[in-house]
């Protein structure tokens, strides 16, 4: 249960910022998430607030069920009323920003970008201008009124490829939905290092790295993560892959294929140093030392459109640098 403390400190939140700023959600729990973790349950069900973003208000006292005060981990029966009623958090104002942007697909309710290395998604600590959110602020202003500026998913800051945005808040709803239950169609091209006699699939939970908290890293208690993986080509001393998510945590695919030994060509935090294999042909030496980030590319996206319901699939080719890394691979032998 929820320290008294918590919640006296929640309530002299409320009696110095005024009760109308808040944010007042309620709702009963169906049946059918009968054995769902609270947070969960909660972030389903409102689907405009992450999880985090739930569990956070649980800690703070900010969620009642059934008028107690429980914990993020503990599960729900069905049927209970859940009360939210939290701090409004003034928004970040986030600058639009005169950067070209790439679009595969638009509508009114959603934009398909194919996204370049070298830019971040989401603007953060330290990456507040220049950012991909900075460009679609220039692009589609309405995006400021959304949660996350219509981010609904991300790619890594040196991952090319597919990524879909909302335009509208029902758009936004419905595409979280989708990702949650594991609807995307998610599939990327990498390079790694090392020969692969076959495909596969990891199955291992990530979290934090226990030491360098910077990185992710497969550990007990972590998140549960799953990648498949199948051949495309082999090559001398490295294999390219075509890479299938069916869960979507940071680094995943860096961190499972690092795990099993084989990590992406250029990724320096999960790969290591540069090794350039003995013999290799000096092309080929010069586009591994160039090459400065990790080799993935998020080649295909399929999801159902949140407003017409219809099936939609998006892919991109490879980018320049990953084109002239397999000639390179190719011609090497």
């Amino acid at each position: 249960m929820l320290e008294w403390g918590n919640f006296l400190r929640g309530c002299f939140f409320y009696l110095s910022w005024g009760l109308l700023r808040v944010i007042r959600l309620c709702k009963r729990i169906p049946l059918s998430m009968a054995g769902y973790r609270l947070d969960k349950a909660l972030a389903v069900l409102f689907p405009t607030y992450s999880r985090a973003r739930f569990q956070q208000w649980i800690r703070e006292g900010h969620v009642s069920v059934d008028a107690s005060f429980p914990q993020s981990r503990d599960k729900v029966r069905g049927g209970e009323k859940v009360e939210v009623v939290a701090p409004v958090v003034e928004a970040v104002v986030w600058q639009a920003q005169a950067i070209p942007v790439v679009l595969l697909y638009e509508d009114a309710d959603v934009l398909v970008v194919n996204k370049p290395a070298n830019l971040v998604v989401h603007p953060g600590a330290g990456n507040r201008e220049n950012t991909l959110v900075n460009a679609l602020l220039n692009y589609a202003p309405e995006l400021a009124q959304l949660p996350r500026a219509g981010i609904v998913h991300r790619l890594d800051k040196d991952t090319t490829g597919v990524l879909v945005v909302a335009r509208s808040l029902r758009a936004y709803q419905q595409l979280v939905v989708q990702l949650q239950a594991r609807e995307f169609v998610r599939e990327y091209q990498a390079v790694v290092k090392g020969m692969l006699v076959s495909g596969g699939c990891v199955d291992a939970p990530i979290g934090r790295h226990p030491v360098h908290r910077v990185k992710m890293a497969v550990v007990s208690g972590g998140k549960p993560a799953r990648t498949h993986y199948r051949v495309v080509r082999r090559f001398r001393a490295y294999t390219q892959l075509q890479v299938t998510l069916e869960t979507g945590r940071t680094h995943q695919i860096r961190v499972h294929l690092a795990h099993q030994g084989f990590p992406l060509v250029g990724d320096s935090v999960y790969g290591g140093r540069l090794t350039i294999p003995p013999q290799s042909r000096p092309e080929l030496v010069s586009v591994l030392q160039a090459f400065q980030r990790p080799a993935l590319h998020a080649e295909r996206l399929g999801l159902v459109h949140p407003v017409t319901r219809v099936f939609m699939e998006w892919s991109v080719p490879l980018p320049e640098d990953l084109q002239a890394l397999l000639a390179a691979l190719s011609e090497d032998g």
